[in-house]
Order: structure tokens, then sequence, then C-alpha cells
């Protein structure tokens, strides 16, 4: 298909999907195709690294910090195919550690577990208090992760390459 043409898409969605795209049309005085197209444009810009083939290793994590557990969840992605999608055909510096990959998949799966990892990890985690509710405990999770790996990956410290690994040993459960 020529650049610039566009092409009739066909989509399953659910009875609250539609109703949800609707509602969010009429509120802003807009076609639900316009809805439709924006939500589109923006999460394919959010995931546009992952079109780019020589986008590999570290350079990746901005992207899943960014989507979010969502991401995980939804696309079903456990350890092995984060490990195939990010680490693939990356050299050792630039690749995301193992155990962060595995955190990553436990993120989107298995968030009990998930849990007790990253308390290790994180001592912010384990200054909550008892009487913090399970939404607010996993939003904090989550908050705590994507800090975790976007010091650890987006924004580290060349004298950080050693305390990494240290840090990295002690989630091993």
């Amino acid at each position: 298909m020529p650049e610039g043409q566009k092409q009739a898409v066909s989509l399953r969605l659910g009875a609250a999907e539609i109703r949800k795209i609707k509602r969010l049309a009429k509120r802003l005085g807009v076609r639900d195709s316009d809805v439709i197209r924006y939500a589109l444009k923006v999460q394919l810009s959010r995931l546009a690294p992952l079109c780019d083939p020589n986008v590999r290793g570290r350079a990746l994590m901005p992207v899943f910090i960014d989507a979010g557990i969502e991401i995980l969840q939804y696309f079903e992605l456990d350890e092995e195919s984060l490990n195939h999608i990010i680490n693939d055909g990356v050299e050792h510096d630039a690749r995301v550690e193992q155990d962060d990959l595995q955190l990553m998949a436990m993120m989107g799966m298995q968030r009990g577990y998930a849990k007790l990892s990253l308390r290790d990890l994180q001592k912010s985690l384990a200054a909550v208090p008892e009487s913090v509710g399970k939404n607010q405990m996993d939003d904090t999770l989550s908050t705590s992760f994507r800090q975790h790996l976007y010091a650890k990956y987006v924004q580290p410290s060349p004298k950080d390459s050693g305390a990494r690994r240290a840090a990295s040993k002690k989630l091993a459960p």
C-alpha cells in the first residue's frame, strides 16, 4: 500500500470497550472512529522503539517502563519471551539482567512472588504500613519496580555497574 493512503481494518471489541469509546466520543464531540484512531496512534507511538529491530537491550527498557505491567499482562509475556524481545543479539554490557527480566515477567503474572522479591530489593516497600490496602500496595509495587528499572537501565551512573551486579544478586530467591 502506498505511503499516505488509508486502509480500513476490522477490529473485534467487547461491549464495554465500545461503550467507553462512544462515551468519550460524545463527551469530546467527535466521531467514534476519531477516538479509536487517537488511542491507536498514542499506543503505537509509545511502543515505536519495538518496531525498530536495531533498538535492543537496555535501550528498550524505557518502552517497558512507560508501558507498565499492562503490556506484560495483555500479551502474556513471560521471562523467555522478554529475554528474546529485549536481549537477542545484544552485547553483554547492553543486556538487561536476567533477574530483572524474571521480575518483569512476575509483575505481569505472579504479583505475590514479585512483591516478595521486590521487597528484598527496595527498602521503601518494606516501610509500607500494614494498613495500606491491596490496590495501594500494587500501586506501590509497580512504582517501586518502575523506579528500580529506570534508575538501573535508563539513568545509570558509570560507577553503578558494580552496584548493579551486587543488587541483582540480592534479587535471587
